[in-house]
């Protein structure tokens, strides 16, 4: 697992650094027009609600509902931030959060400007509630601001306990078009994870693997996978990357910064 974290780590914030961003560009008033109207929601409503900024990689505002329903204490969320939020999520949906946001900003990033804000994405996952038990919810994410660059920059994440609490349900996530009311579901059935990226995430995690000098069999184990499926696996890895050994693939791809 902490392989597989790593490298959809790697490319979730090579994806962040694809856009480029001017700070003098970034007008932080808008926070300040936002900010009433979300406590205001807070208020009334039982959402937990937070503003992730792409520029900073932070969220900058964060909603005390969290507090109040969750018993998540504000301030220890600013000063962990993302890594507060990972030890709420459980493990197993962190994981596919992360292939899904990975998956969804890359569709983000390649559409119009002008259709952008036509877009939801609905993540169904568990989190750890104040009893100590997973409890399931439904987080609703949507472009709030971009800048003068048409960058994504602020991301506005509304989260409400689910009606469903069959704690068994298995993680969802899907992209919605507010105007056309066309839903697209993740995984694709077609297509990569990485669209100009060859390797899928479990050929990623199992050269990492080789480049530390793991054998298959180590390989197999450490993924509680078979060691034939390990080996199909370098066999298309070699494949892909058009290398005539591991050696050979293992340098093309951290040349290319496929790996670390």
């Amino acid at each position: 697992m902490n392989v597989r974290f790593e490298i959809l780590m790697q490319h979730y914030n090579n994806l962040l650094d694809s856009q480029s961003f001017v700070a003098s560009d970034l007008d932080y008033s808008l926070l300040d027009y936002h900010i009433p109207f979300l406590e205001k929601m807070n208020v009334i409503g039982t959402s937990s609600i937070s503003i992730f900024d792409l520029y900073q990689r932070k969220h900058v505002y964060i909603s005390s509902n969290f507090e109040e329903f969750f018993k998540w204490k504000v301030e220890d969320i600013y000063k962990d931030d993302i890594g507060y939020f990972m030890k709420q999520i459980h493990t197993e949906d962190y994981i596919k959060l992360l292939e899904a946001g990975i998956y969804f900003l890359s569709v983000g990033f390649s559409i119009p400007d002008k259709d952008k804000r036509n877009f939801k994405l609905v993540n169904e996952y568990r989190v750890k509630h104040y009893n100590g038990h997973y409890v399931n919810v439904i987080e609703q994410h949507c472009l709030l601001e971009h800048d003068k660059h048409n960058n994504i920059w602020l991301a506005l994440s509304i989260i409400d306990i689910s009606p469903d609490q069959d704690i068994n349900k298995p993680f969802s996530s899907r992209a919605i078009n507010l105007r056309t009311g066309e839903i697209y579901a993740f995984p694709p059935i077609t297509s990569s994870l990485l669209s100009n990226d060859p390797l899928t995430i479990r050929e990623k995690e199992i050269l990492i693997l080789l480049s530390d000098g793991l054998l298959s069999k180590e390989i197999a184990g450490k993924l509680c996978i078979s060691v034939n499926t390990v080996n199909t696996h370098r066999q298309r890895i070699l494949e892909k990357l058009d290398a005539g050994n591991t050696r050979e693939a293992i340098r093309y791809a951290e040349k290319l910064g496929m790996i670390s």
